[in-house]
């Protein structure tokens, strides 16, 4: 696309299916690695990821050639087959339906960035359901509790 130059910030987040704590310390760097190459492949910029037990958070600059929804559905497919062929669990591995996706300036991608690499402390006073219930207020999404991921309750 000629003469089209945009920078888009958006950060990622997605959960394993039914919220299990399936991806371990052993294999996050591993997986790291792979979510990069598949956003890599897809000719975005990745600026940070950091896998949870049970879920994922992303930070990209998107480029206008790729929609945020077939970036998420490349990333989660990709990433599911992977883990499923390492075998890295009993059972079939999947993310859950849906993800969330969340804009941001450029002055915010230094604190992103911190943010996103800093979930093990972070995750030690809130719980995924606490954050991503925040990021909904935070941006002012409309949403609907029950179609908001399923929740093992803690």
């Amino acid at each position: 696309m000629a003469n089209t130059y945009t920078q888009i910030y958006i950060q990622i987040v997605f959960a394993v299916k039914g919220r299990q704590n399936l991806i371990s310390k052993e294999n996050r760097e591993e997986l790291h690695k792979f979510i990069t190459g598949i956003v890599s492949n897809r000719n975005q910029k990745l600026f940070a990821v950091f896998a949870m037990p049970d879920h994922v958070h992303i930070l990209v600059s998107m480029s206008p050639v790729i929609s945020i929804s077939d970036l998420v559905r490349d990333i989660k497919a990709g990433s599911s087959k992977f883990i499923n062929e390492k075998r890295w669990m009993n059972g079939k591995f999947n993310w859950q339906e849906g993800y969330g996706a969340f804009s941001y300036s450029k002055s915010s991608v230094d604190s992103v960035i911190k943010y996103i690499l800093n979930q093990e402390e972070h995750h030690k006073k809130k719980t995924f359901k606490e954050e991503y219930f925040d990021f909904l207020q935070k941006f002012e999404i409309e949403y609907d509790p029950k179609y908001v991921f399923e929740w093992i309750e803690d």
